[in-house]
Parts: C-alpha cells; structure tokens; sequence
C-alpha cells in the first residue's frame, strides 16, 4: 500500500503533556478510562499489562508515551495490515512513524532503518519475526530506545486461541534491554493467559490495567439455527444493507459458498481464508478495510488487530470454540462506539461439531481437557436464558448488571421444566440400543419418538418399543432442541467415530431417575420470531450521538464521498481521514469556522490544518 503523503511532522514543546497531546494530536477532549494512569506508568518506565476491550483505545496507551520518552517506541505487531494502518494513521496525524516488514522492497526498508538509526523516527512498528531475525536485533542496538509495545500479547499463551510461537521469544527483550520499559496489551485474555503474558514477557512487578470488558454498544444475539444461510441473508438484508460486516464460518468451503450466495443476492461480499491466493487475500483485505458496506466472509484467519471503526455487525455461522475467541471476534464490530450488532446462528450441529474437534485434534490430554472447558463455557453462553452480556463479563471476572441490550433483556426467554421430555428421550436411546445392539443417531430417535413408521425403524423393529410414538406432542425442532441442551450438559455423548450416534452417559443416569431436574429454554412462536428478524439494528449506547435527520444524513454522506476521495488520493483506508463518529458529529454540528471545527473530537491540529477549509466549504455548500 502507498504510503499517505505525511504533513509537517508535530514538534513537541518542552511543557508537552499527555492530555495537551491527545487534544492537539488526536484532537480527543480528555482521556477514557485508564489511557491516563497507563500513559504515566510507562512515562515513568514502568512495565504494563494493559487490557481493554477491542475499540478501547489501547494504543493511545504507547503512542502518547512513545512522544513524551525519548528515543524510538518499537511496537511488535503481528499483522501486516494492522501495521500499514496505523502507520498511515499516525502519519496523517503527522506523527514520526514507519514499519518494516515484508511489504518494502530493500531500499525502502534500508530507509527505514537509517532513520532509525538516525533519531527521525518516534514509532517503528514490525512483524515478531523481523524483530527476532539478526538484523532487526542489530538494528535495535543501534537505536536509543523508547519503549516496547508487544500487541495482541494473548499470542504468547500456549493455551490460548491465536498461540503464536516466535512471541514467546519475544522474552529476548527483556534479557538484552531489561531498562527499556514495555508494554503488552490484548483485548482478550483470561486470568491463566495474563499470567503468562507477565510471566513471559514482563517484569514479575508489572502493574497490570484491567478496564471493563463491556462493549455496551454492541447487542449480542443468538438465534436458534434452522437455515443458517438463509437467517443470515435476511438478517443482513433486514438490518444492515449497506452496512460494513464480517460474517465467520468455520470451513473454507463454507466460506466460499457464502460468500457467492450473499454476492448472488446483491451484497459486496468478499471470502477469505488461509488457502486463498496470497495477493487475492490483500485485495479483499484492502477492498475490506477501503470501500464501505463490504461483507467480508472468513475463517478466524481474518480479523486480529483489525481497526476498521464501522463494522456495523459480526455474524457467526458456526459457534466458537470458546469465549475468548467470540469476545474477540464480536469485539471487532462498533469500534467506534455507535451501535453495532454480535448475531449467532446456533444448532445441535454446531456441538457435535465443535466436540468432534476437540477429540479427534491432535492435541494432548490436558489441552483437549482445556479445551473441552472453554467449549463449556461458550455452551453456556449460547444456552443462556439470562442477559448474556453478565455471562460474557462473569467469564473475564466482571460482575455486571442486566444489559437491557442482548435479546434475552430485550425478549426474555420462557424457561420450562423438560424433564419428563428428557426422560422420553434418553429411554429411547437406550432401547433402541438394546433391542437392536447398536447405537443410532440423532434424526432416528426423533422418528421414533414421534412414532414416525419408517422402513429403518419397521426393519430394526423400533415401532414395537414402549417409547414408539410417546414424544408425538412435540415437534422435531423442539426435540432437537432438547437433544442440543443434552449434548451440551453431556447428558448425552455422539460417537463421532461411528456416525453420529448417540449414546447415554453415566450422568444421564440421574435424569432417568428423576434425580436431577432438567430446564429448557421454550423455543419462541414464529410470528414472534419473524418480529424480531425486523427490531432495531441495536440500543443507542450511553453517550452515542442522537439519530441523523435526513438534512443532517445528506450532508454526512456527502462528507463520506469528500472522505473517500481524499483516502483515494493518499492510499490509505477512509477510516484513516476521519472514522464515521467524527464526520457525524460534523454533520450534527455544522461548525462554521476553524474554531469550531477544532472543537469536534477527532479533528487535531493537524487535521483541522490539513482539511478544515475543505470541510468548511462542503459544510457551507450543503446549507
């Protein structure tokens, strides 16, 4: 990608000071959350555990220390994409910022390092592994050094969902420069995973700042799976049709047939995935990041340390294998703070699918342990007939109160006793086994449940069994619904081995007994399911700016179309120029003079120099 012609470089005053800073630079009005009591830990040289959610602000936290530290702030960042946008951002800024990594051909990167080397850079931004290789280390001593900022830290935990092995060699950093403070920061990790991030990366007495995990601007929902595609396309077309959204499905086949079915239907989607041409990824990760309203439809290979601030929605096809993973997946949707969408489809499929992972993997016995643990947990959340916001904090240690912004708050669930229901079922799984010395999968114990007289259950003599036809009140769905909670409380396992059968388990044992009572969430009537298909995007979130009149939407996208432009012409993403929040808050403003334009949070200095006559005038020409 070009690099975006760079204004005047900011020189700092010798009174600089970090909030100065953030309303010069950034041109924020004061500091969210813990940014200030980070940015003077590490001012002062201390090592930090910073964790904040995605969208948080997390890298103000080294940017601002790495002006007011002298020397060079090296920031180690997995993603190439990640690295070209935040440079781009902080040069438009006019900040002292490159990279180096595998994008820039040798005389590029060998400028690069001479102004390294040279003091006329503030911020060096670079891949682990051309930190790690011998010349990013030779170039590093040759350097006075700032600061290092280790991004996604969670990549160090072995146990983790994104382990990435060459970061916990990242430990050489503190070994050959144990004066030069750093930073890790990660929107996701569990108390195991932070301890090993300071463990492995850090002094033992760094401080650790730990802010709220809640996205409060984010409705998470989960519908019940029935055609995913098809609930997907109608979530999409019904709610966000011109909206920017990752859609995440477990295969690459499915995320190529996705992709063409969304594309066939009118919508700008594009797939990605590991097995896709190299330079075919770029383009759509560049279309992505660049156009609006563009679905990118991917694997987990997409998305880590994503900034694009407008997506508008993250759909899953295919649950997560853990919390972690859908914290961080769902994170990358309302970065900028307006509201935003997390939608799940979720079926009995989904946890078959997930166990069958998890045993057949090649991992050992106790991270296949681990594992199971974590899809646990995700079970849960998927199941949950509470607010599923106080599950998802309870999980990263934070107690919380009802959100009144997922669809269990907003629609609360009926929640029944089904344990005579479950008794009917795990009987017949049981005796259809003993009559017939083999096991049977999910859909044959349904047909004779409901005493469907099928040749299978005429040919192994299933019609004649006492629980033949005792479950014809209930529907196929409502059973699978049951069977999906069963599987999940491993009431009942599936024999991945052998085709899916079912079978009982020890614990299953209490419910046929009537010792243990099961509860089930009533699955909603289907008028009630098409009214929710069509509610608001989502909840405004606290401090979200009002609703665009249509004078005031014309002029915001006529601000867009000005923002487009001018990203074309710099090569870099719009977000880049000015994310969404800000051209809103210029169109709810309509400022009339430089003056008031610098009052709007996200015009700096530099932008409000660079591009306030241009906004002026625009602004002056819509009326």
């Amino acid at each position: 990608m070009p690099q975006s012609p760079s204004p005047t470089p900011v020189t700092l005053g010798a009174a600089a000071d970090p909030l100065r800073l953030l309303q010069d630079i950034w041109g924020y009005p004061g500091f969210r959350g813990q940014q200030q009591a980070v940015i003077d830990h590490l001012v002062g040289g201390g090592d930090a555990l910073v964790l904040m959610p995605t969208g948080g602000g997390k890298s103000l936290c080294f940017q601002i220390p790495a002006l007011l530290r002298p020397g060079l702030a090296v920031v180690v960042s997995p993603l190439i994409a990640l690295m070209q946008d935040q440079v781009a951002a902080l040069r438009e800024l006019g900040l002292r910022a490159a990279l180096l990594n595998s994008t820039l051909d040798a005389a590029s990167a060998r400028q690069v390092q001479e102004q390294a080397r040279r003091g006329e850079l503030d911020l060096l931004y670079m891949a682990p592994e051309r930190l790690l290789a011998e010349s990013g280390m030779r170039l590093l001593e040759q350097c006075r050094l700032a600061l290092f900022a280790i991004d996604e830290a969670h990549c160090v935990s072995q146990w983790g969902h994104d382990f990435r092995p060459e970061y916990g060699q990242l430990e050489i950093l503190r070994e050959r420069w144990p004066q030069v403070p750093r930073v890790a920061l990660t929107a996701t990790a569990d108390i195991p995973t932070r301890d090993e991030i300071v463990q492995r990366l850090l002094d033992p007495g760094a401080r650790s700042f730990v802010s709220s995990f809640d996205r409060p601007n984010i409705r998470y929902r989960v519908v019940e799976k029935r055609d995913g595609r098809a609930q997907l396309l109608q979530f999409i077309r019904d709610e966000h049709p011109s909206d920017c959204g990752v859609v995440y499905a477990l295969s690459r086949n499915s995320v190529e047939e996705v992709a063409a079915m969304l594309a066939a239907h009118g919508l700008k989607a594009l797939p990605y995935h590991a097995g896709l041409p190299a330079d075919l990824r770029q383009r759509h990760l560049r279309r992505f990041l660049d156009e609006d309203a563009v679905v990118m439809v991917a694997t987990i290979a997409f998305g880590m340390g994503i900034d694009k601030p407008d997506v508008r929605f993250v759909a899953h096809l295919d649950m997560p294998r853990s919390i972690e993973g859908y914290f961080q997946e769902t994170g990358r949707a309302g970065r900028d703070g307006l509201p935003a969408q997390a939608w799940m489809a979720y079926g009995l499929a989904d946890v078959v699918q997930q166990r069958r992972l998890i045993e057949l993997g090649e991992a050992d016995e106790a991270h296949k342990r681990l594992s199971s643990s974590k899809l646990d947990a995700m079970l849960a959340l998927a199941e949950a007939a509470d607010c599923r916001r106080v599950r998802l904090l309870a999980y990263f240690g934070e107690q919380s109160a009802p959100c009144g912004n997922c669809d269990n708050c907003l629609q609360p669930p009926q929640w029944v006793d089904a344990t005579q229901q479950a008794q009917k079922l795990l009987s017949t799984v049981y005796r259809c086994r003993q009559a017939s010395s083999s096991s049977f999968a999910a859909a044959h114990i349904i047909d004779v449940l409901r005493g469907r007289d099928t040749d299978k259950v005429r040919r192994f003599g299933h019609h004649r069994l006492s629980t033949f036809g005792i479950g014809a009140d209930c529907s196929e769905q409502d059973w699978r619904l049951l069977l999906r909670q069963l599987v999940a409380q491993h009431l009942v396992e599936v024999d991945h081995l052998h085709f899916n059968v079912l079978r009982l388990t020890e614990a299953s044992r209490e419910v046929l007994r009537g010792t243990r009572r099961i509860g089930l969430r009533k699955a909603a009537p289907k008028a009630a399911r098409a009214r929710r298909g069509h509610a608001p995007a989502a909840a405004a979130a606290p401090g979200a700016q009002p609703e665009l009149g249509a004078h005031d939407a014309a002029l915001f996208e006529a601000l867009r179309g000005w923002r487009s432009a001018i990203a074309r012409e710099h090569g870099v993403p719009a977000y880049v120029v000015f994310p969404d929040a800000t051209l809103r808050a210029i169109a709810l403003a309509r400022p009339r003079d430089l003056q008031q334009l610098r009052g709007i949070s996200g015009v700096g200095d530099s932008k409000r120099d660079r591009y306030g006559e241009a906004l002026l005038r625009l602004v002056g020409e819509q009326g």
